[in-house]
């Protein structure tokens, strides 16, 4: 008798949304408290409270039904054999317009057109729903209608000039990687975050934002004086025009070796009149480079992604598990899509530890930046950040 591999999967992903949706209702009851917690009081006033927790609210009454019809979907396409079904026709929709069926890439890229134009009718009302109510209920959206729809068909044509070679890549891969399958894949995939790193602020990121340098004056000044203290390598100090689409704030840096860059958003300047306090947050982020956050997550994300490949070499020709869920032939990417279904729980565990980790790394950034002598300055910039963001 088979093992039911894919019922289990499905009972799993509905026994952790259970358990999820308990832990978001805790949370859920915990924004309804209408008093101003004792840590706060004099940091925040109860009018800014209000309007925090009334957008906390909204976003978590939000997540629910997003939640639930995600659960919900995902769990109908497992347990009524939608998936091998949709792979079939897919397959079937090829010679219509000459193209070979039997070629694994061009059934794959067939696969992948379906699932997106999926996707993105089902995302849509959810995606329009947060922007344009939610966010704009709370004063945040800035975009209008027409620079949502701009973004999103620029993301489609990225998703078809680059989807194509790298999906076809992984494919070959797969096909004639042997018994060195998982460093194969590893390595390609180590070469394509290096390159995508690399062209993303470059090529990809200005065409959805506007990055221009910071002009020259005090807050210039101040950020090159940290940054050369702390002997960080700035090559570029850019602000991006984030008020186009939102009123949040944020601020990062990216770049390889001795060419670095940080960006501002242009609220982020906006709303933090003092420059010390502007300051204080990017001296909390090159804290994440000092400590080495950056470097120690990216080796951490190269030793999972290496050992998800290994667990897929050892799985992806069970013939058992491919049945299980609907499956007669084995194609290499049904393989990673149902090996990722699998391993859900253990997902989840390091999802979980990553977190911890992640809060860590937070806190030790902050008292980075307090030992540099800004912590008065940090704690008025988040402050400000928390209000302007009201989370």
């Amino acid at each position: 008798m088979e093992f039911p591999y894919m019922e289990a999967v499905v009972g799993f992903m509905i026994l952790m949304y259970l358990f999820e949706t308990y832990l978001d209702l805790r949370q859920h009851a915990a924004l309804k408290l209408p008093t101003l917690p004792k840590t706060l009081e004099g940091v925040i006033s109860q009018e800014k409270f209000e309007k925090s927790r009334a957008y906390s609210l909204d976003k978590s009454h939000f997540h629910f039904v997003h939640e639930f019809v995600t659960i919900l979907i995902d769990s109908a396409i497992l347990f009524f054999g939608i998936l091998p079904w949709f792979w079939k026709k897919s397959g079937t929709f090829l010679p219509l317009v000459g193209l070979n069926e039997e070629n694994e890439i061009l059934h794959t890229l067939s696969f992948l057109a379906g699932v997106m134009i999926w996707s993105q009718i089902t995302d849509l009302p959810f995606s329009l729903y947060s922007t344009f109510v939610i966010e704009a209920r709370h004063g945040f959206n800035k975009q209008t209608i027409w620079l949502f729809f701009r973004d999103l068909i620029k993301g489609i044509c990225l998703a078809i000039v680059l989807g194509p070679p790298i999906v076809s890549a992984i494919i070959v891969i797969v096909q004639n990687g042997g018994p060195y399958l998982a460093i194969y894949l590893w390595a390609f995939m180590f070469v394509l975050s290096l390159v995508m790193m690399t062209i993303y602020p470059v090529l990809i990121a200005p065409l959805f934002n506007k990055f221009t340098p910071l002009p020259e004056g005090e807050l210039r000044l101040k950020i090159e004086k940290l940054a050369s203290s702390l002997k960080f390598p700035l090559k570029k100090l850019f602000v991006v025009d984030g008020s186009t689409r939102s009123s949040h704030s944020n601020a990062y840096m990216y770049g390889f070796f001795k060419n670095k860059r940080i960006v501002l958003y242009d609220t982020l300047i906006q709303q933090c009149k003092n420059d010390e306090e502007i300051v204080a947050v990017i001296a909390h982020e090159l804290g994440h480079w000092k400590l080495n956050h950056t470097m120690y997550s990216f080796i951490a994300v190269q030793i999972l992604t290496f050992l998800q490949f290994g667990g897929y070499t050892l799985v992806r020709n069970s013939t058992d598990l491919f049945r299980s869920f609907g499956f007669d032939t084995q194609p290499v990417l049904i393989g990673l899509i149902i090996f990722q279904h699998t391993v859900i729980p253990l997902q989840h565990l390091v999802s979980f530890g990553l977190n911890l980790v992640s809060r860590s790394f937070e806190f030790q950034a902050d008292a980075f930046a307090k030992k540099l002598g800004y912590g008065s300055a940090l704690r008025a910039g988040l402050v400000k950040l928390q209000k302007i963001c009201r989370l």
